[in-house]
Formats: structure tokens, sequence, C-alpha cells
């Protein structure tokens, strides 16, 4: 019987890091893991843009207030709440807040799958 043994490894910030700011995208597939991630690290008014996914979304709010626009609802998010939607269904956020806003997204995919609305 041959057992396979799954890569371990610790993936270091700035080998996923986004542009030059401290934003990450972590794609599961490229470190055999099967869920992908964003971390987002925003400023005042900062936020993604209205898009959907063909799998859900979850995010984690680790700082600062979130206002989640999935669908036709909007939520607001502080520090420690775990906000879902749906695939398919358009969403975005947005730091409402006076300060940082830190969050982590998880994408239920190896891959990460965006498709912008407009």
């Amino acid at each position: 019987m041959n057992i396979i043994t799954p890569e371990v490894a610790v993936v270091a910030p700035e080998e996923i890091r986004l542009g030059t700011g401290n934003g990450r995208r972590f794609e599961g597939a490229d470190h055999g893991a099967s869920v992908s991630y964003f971390f987002v690290d925003n400023q005042p008014g900062q936020g993604s843009l209205l898009h959907w996914h063909p799998y859900p979304e979850t995010w984690v709010v680790l700082e600062g207030d979130v206002a989640f626009t999935v669908g036709e609802r909007t939520l607001i998010a502080t520090a420690g709440d775990t906000v879902t939607g749906p695939a398919f269904v358009p969403h975005r956020f947005e730091n409402i807040g006076s300060g940082r806003m830190r969050l982590i997204g998880i994408h239920a995919s190896a891959v990460i799958i965006q498709t912008v609305v407009g």
C-alpha cells in the first residue's frame, strides 16, 4: 500500500502579497489545500468591487467596522463577527469605520474564481 503524505508548509506573507500593500491572496491549489482566502487590510472608505463566486464565501472580521452588501441586503459587522454569503450572489464590502479594517475572506474552493459585476 502506498501512503501519500500531503505537503506541510508555512506560506510567508511576502509569497502571496497583493501589490505593495498588506493584502494577500492565498490559493489553496498552489499549496495542497482545498480552500483559498484573501487577507484584506483596508483604510476607511476602501473595499471590494461588486462581484460573485460559484461557491460560498465566509468572512471573518479581524479589526474595524465593515459594511457587507450581499444581494439586496447590507449587513454591518465588527471585529470578531463572521459573515457568510451564498454562491452566485453578488457581494462587496467596505470599511465604514474611522480606522483600519482587516478581514479574511475564505473561499470554499482550492482556486479563487471571481466575476466582477458591471
